[in-house]
């Protein structure tokens, strides 16, 4: 049971640190979904990992035309259905197998945030569920990894008391045909400087008189 005041890891790490494969695609992971660190790597390939064992085990008690396991398969399917994990017309168990860490990645708050067009980048997206900017319906989640059910994705909102919730907050990103804040009016278009005008021609440089010569002199 251990002890409750130390919670108990939810995920397992790979069984081999050193594997030059396996990093560079959790790189690129880090990369694509602006995850903070591999331990949210780790934690939701632990999750698809979860959902395949179950179905296996399933998948072999309905061969056995157990009637408890057909009702826990609907159960499991129902769920990811509900995540928003599988579609409607891919709701069997095979295609519980066929998932990828990519689409228990995709449901994450911060993905979801970030694909709405609230914010410009991932991390952008991760710092502004964190500081409680972004609300579901009326409850704020501060939580960047949080798997959000499919009927709540139309839910995904601005805080309506965060100063960003303003149209014209800086830190939103912006379209072309949005107003843009008085103090950051339309400069219009730009104005090419005036040519400086070319410089007067130099005056000739005056001629020094000749001294006249003598009479009689040759």
């Amino acid at each position: 049971m251990g002890d409750p005041k130390f919670a108990r890891r939810k995920f397992d790490t790979p069984s081999h640190p050193w594997e030059g494969e396996r990093i560079e695609a959790e790189n690129e992971l880090l990369k694509k979904y602006g995850l903070k660190n591999k331990r949210e790597v780790w934690k939701g390939r632990s999750t698809l990992r979860h959902f395949r064992q179950r179905a296996r085990v399933l998948q072999g008690q309905v061969r056995q035309k157990d009637p408890q396991a057909e009702r826990e398969v609907k159960e499991l399917i129902d769920s990811l259905l509900k995540l928003g994990l599988l579609k409607p017309e891919q709701a069997t168990l095979d295609d519980v197998l066929a998932m990828s860490l990519d689409d228990i990645l995709s449901r994450r708050l911060q993905t979801i945030t970030y694909v709405k067009g609230y914010t410009r980048t991932p991390d952008q997206a991760r710092q502004f569920i964190v500081h409680g900017h972004i609300s579901i319906g009326d409850r704020k989640v501060t939580i960047p990894g949080y798997l959000v059910p499919k009927d709540d994705e139309e839910k995904v909102v601005y805080n309506p008391r965060s100063p960003i919730a303003n149209e014209l907050h800086p830190a939103r990103p912006r379209d072309e045909n949005s107003p843009l804040p008085e103090n950051r009016a339309d400069p219009g278009p730009a104005v090419e400087p005036a040519a400086a005008p070319e410089p007067a021609p130099a005056a000739p440089a005056p001629v020094a008189p000749q001294p006249e010569k003598p009479e009689g002199a040759k």
